[in-house]
C-alpha cells in the first residue's frame, strides 16, 4: 500500500526566521507562516487564519533565514512531522511540523506581487529526512 504526506502551503511569515546549529552542525531554521481563508457565515464575511510551523534544514535552512523576513510572502513544500518530547513538569508535549523541501519566495516583503525567487535544493540532508516516493507506486 502506498501512503503520502506532502503539503503545499501559501502564506506569510509571522515574524523573522530563527537559525541554529545542531550538535552535528546541521543549519536548522525554524519560521512560522499563515494561511487564512474567507468565507460567508448567515451573511457576514469571516475569515480564519491557520498557523504552520516551518522547519528547514542545512542549506535551504541558510537560505530561508538569510532572505525571509517577517510578512514576506513565500510557497512551502514538504510533509507534515509530529515530535514530542517529557517536558519539565512531567508531561508529554508534541508538535506538529511542516518539514520543507521547498520553498520560494513570492513577491517582496509584505507585497502582493508574483515576482519570486524560487529556492529548492531538495531533500533535507539530515537523517531524519525519510524515504521518497516513487511516481510509478502512486495508484494513479
Amino acid at each position: 500500500m502506498v501512503m503520502l504526506n506532502k503539503v503545499m502551503i501559501i502564506g506569510r511569515l509571522g515574524a523573522d526566521p530563527e537559525m541554529r546549529y545542531t550538535a552535528n552542525g546541521n543549519a536548522v531554521t525554524t519560521f512560522n507562516v499563515a494561511t487564512s481563508r474567507t468565507y460567508t457565515n448567515q451573511g457576514e464575511r469571516v475569515e480564519e487564519t491557520e498557523w504552520f510551523s516551518i522547519v528547514t534544514w542545512n542549506r535551504l535552512a541558510e537560505t530561508c533565514a538569510q532572505y525571509l523576513l517577517k510578512g514576506r510572502q513565500v510557497y512551502v513544500e514538504g510533509r507534515m512531522q509530529t515530535r514530542s518530547w517529557d517536558a519539565q513538569d512531567g508531561q508529554k508535549r508534541y508538535r506538529t511540523e511542516l518539514i520543507a523541501n521547498e520553498v520560494k519566495f513570492l513577491g517582496g516583503r509584505g507585497d502582493d506581487s508574483e515576482s519570486g525567487s524560487n529556492v529548492s535544493p531538495g531533500l533535507p540532508e539530515n537523517e531524519d529526512s525519510g524515504a521518497e516516493i516513487n511516481p510509478d507506486d502512486l495508484p494513479f
